[in-house]
């Protein structure tokens, strides 16, 4: 099975990418018969949704939704790596969201939060409602980082005690709920 790391930031001087990277590394390390795959979405470049036909109908006009999709569809699970932007997700992670409908359903989603002294817990918040409609199952467990410049070092992110564990816990959960769901994929 395969969980998918997503990065979901992308503006110019983002520190999601350090972030990132360090997830999926632990991932890797950590997730004993899961491949670990990684998404970003600044890569990705999808534009503003521009499919002429509803995702729920899978009929793609457009390469780029098209290589999107498959890389959704491929995975059995996720973990979206968000900043917390005005109380709420980035725009970036709404937009690639609605890009697709089926690909998404009946699979599980993880978070890791960065910000300042919410560590971005209403950014996963509000990526959970939205997640609910997609028929996914978003976990409770996740990693939160406040302060998250505090943790950088020449670009690197540099998790503490709590980070790791936190990312543990929510990585094993991820993890029973993807094994679960596989049946009702």
């Amino acid at each position: 099975m395969k969980l998918t790391v997503i990065v979901t930031s992308t503006r110019p001087g983002r520190v999601g990418k350090a972030v990132a990277d360090w997830f999926y590394d632990y991932a890797r390390e950590n997730s004993a018969g899961f491949e670990i795959d990684f998404a970003d979405l600044q890569e990705l470049d999808l534009p503003l949704y521009d499919e002429p036909r509803h995702p729920m109908l899978q009929d793609y006009e457009h390469a780029h939704t098209k290589r999107w999709s498959q890389i959704v569809a491929s995975s059995d699970a996720f973990v979206f790596v968000l900043p917390e932007y005005n109380h709420t997700m980035p725009p970036s992670l709404v937009n690639a969201l609605d890009y697709l409908y089926k690909e998404w359903n009946y699979k599980p989603a993880g978070f890791v939060s960065y910000g300042g002294i919410s560590g971005g817990i209403r950014a996963t918040e509000t990526a959970k409602l939205m997640l609910n409609t997609l028929e996914m199952v978003p976990v409770k467990q996740q990693v939160m980082i406040p302060m998250v410049a505090e943790h950088l070092e020449n670009g690197i992110f540099k998790p503490t005690d709590i980070h790791e564990q936190s990312a543990k816990t929510m990585l094993e959960t991820v993890i029973r709920w993807a094994s679960s769901l596989k049946t009702m994929r």
